[in-house]
């Protein structure tokens, strides 16, 4: 028992012997590091984009009668006075604008695989209404995106150093316009860090967000150099409206009016459908 009781404390001291020696190590090594100006790099920060609303258009080549549509379809607002039928979907959860031309422009979707099946369930639908659809002219017209920056953003400063592609007029509007020529998208920037961007594809709204990273990195502002308020309420209203479905900012009566609208009031929006009948 004597032997036992004097042989821990050595084997405690060892212990501690070990531990020291690799602290020693481990503080070598950082200061050697620190000594050879070795400073390890941050990580970029990761920034989500997500796909609002994909809008695409597409043509079945043939007339399309409306008031029949609206009497034996499904799911289905015909806008007398607009010359239009609206025609709505589950799965994707989508919603066609069709002319009596055959043009047909659908709203709704997350992407643009999403877009070119709900387009086909739409012809699909029509054709079992006893119209010879053919599915052509397919092409994504528009695609909204979001994402939201980890810092707040003195955009009058933006504005100011980039006169060209920006346009600022708090009167009218709470953000920065920022045009983009290559790749083509039109981005709206606001002072607390969240973008949209308007682009023809998905790709555009990725390569607009890369492009105006480095740009907005140099505006970085404090949560306390932003103090009016009401631009922020602004702010987020204007947001949470574009983060509806797409449509139109006055009524159109024909396709080609709708692809001049602009794309940015979403005031119009959509209401929940149910129904018991199962979606295509």
């Amino acid at each position: 028992m004597t032997e036992v009781g004097e042989r821990l404390p050595l084997e405690s001291q060892g212990i501690e012997q070990v531990t020291n020696a690799q602290n020693i190590l481990e503080s070598d090594n950082g200061n050697s590091a620190e000594f050879n100006g070795f400073i390890p790099e941050e990580e970029p920060p990761t920034i989500d984009i997500i796909i609002n609303n994909v809008v695409c258009s597409f043509n079945t080549r043939c007339h399309l009668n409306l008031r029949s549509i609206a009497m034996e379809g499904s799911h289905v607002e015909y806008r007398r006075e607009q010359s239009m039928v609206n025609m709505k979907i589950r799965r994707p959860y989508t919603t066609a604008t069709i002319w009596s031309s055959g043009k047909i422009v659908c709203t709704g979707a997350t992407s643009e695989e999403e877009s070119k099946i709900a387009a086909r369930k739409f012809a699909r639908k029509l054709q079992r209404l006893g119209y010879k659809v053919t599915f052509t002219n397919f092409r994504v017209v528009n695609v909204l995106g979001t994402c939201g920056m980890p810092f707040r953003i003195k955009i009058a400063g933006f504005s100011q150093k980039h006169p060209k592609d920006a346009s600022y007029e708090p009167e009218l509007h709470p953000g920065v316009t920022y045009k983009i020529k290559d790749p083509k998208a039109t981005l709206k920037i606001f002072s607390t860090g969240s973008i949209t961007v308007t682009a023809p594809c998905v790709a555009n709204v990725q390569a607009a967000i890369e492009h105006i990273f480095p740009l907005v990195s140099e505006f970085k502002a404090e949560d306390r150099e932003i103090v009016d308020k009401n631009l922020v309420a602004q702010e987020m209203k204007f947001i949470k409206k574009q983060r509806g479905s797409l449509q139109p900012a006055k009524p159109v009566s024909r396709f080609e009016e709708y692809q001049e609208v602009e794309m940015y009031d979403t005031d119009c929006s959509d209401e929940e459908f149910d129904s018991d009948e199962s979606q295509d």
